[in-house]
């Protein structure tokens, strides 16, 4: 079983003020709220940057719609030439 690693970081006091109370309310260590915390954090990070990579090879793929298509295509939304999306 893997043990936890300890981890310190400085925070404004009125953050950390906040984490006490939070704590305290839910009857929870801080360190557990500072771990949820802390997974949403990485798991958002680690999408954005799979999505953008992927973006990048896209495009480097040659895989890409011009800016100008996309906004013509976006003035017409909502009207009876919409049109299909470009690319």
């Amino acid at each position: 079983m893997p043990s936890n690693k300890p981890l310190s970081f400085r925070v404004d006091p009125k953050k950390a003020r906040a984490i006490d109370e939070l704590a305290k309310a839910t009857d929870r260590p801080r360190s557990w709220h500072l771990e949820q915390a802390l997974d949403a954090y990485l798991e958002a990070q680690a999408w954005q940057v799979k999505h953008v990579q992927e973006g990048l090879k896209e495009l480097q793929a040659g895989e890409s719609v011009a800016h100008e298509d996309v906004a013509a295509w976006l003035s017409r939304w909502g009207t009876s030439d919409e049109g299909r999306p470009p690319g």
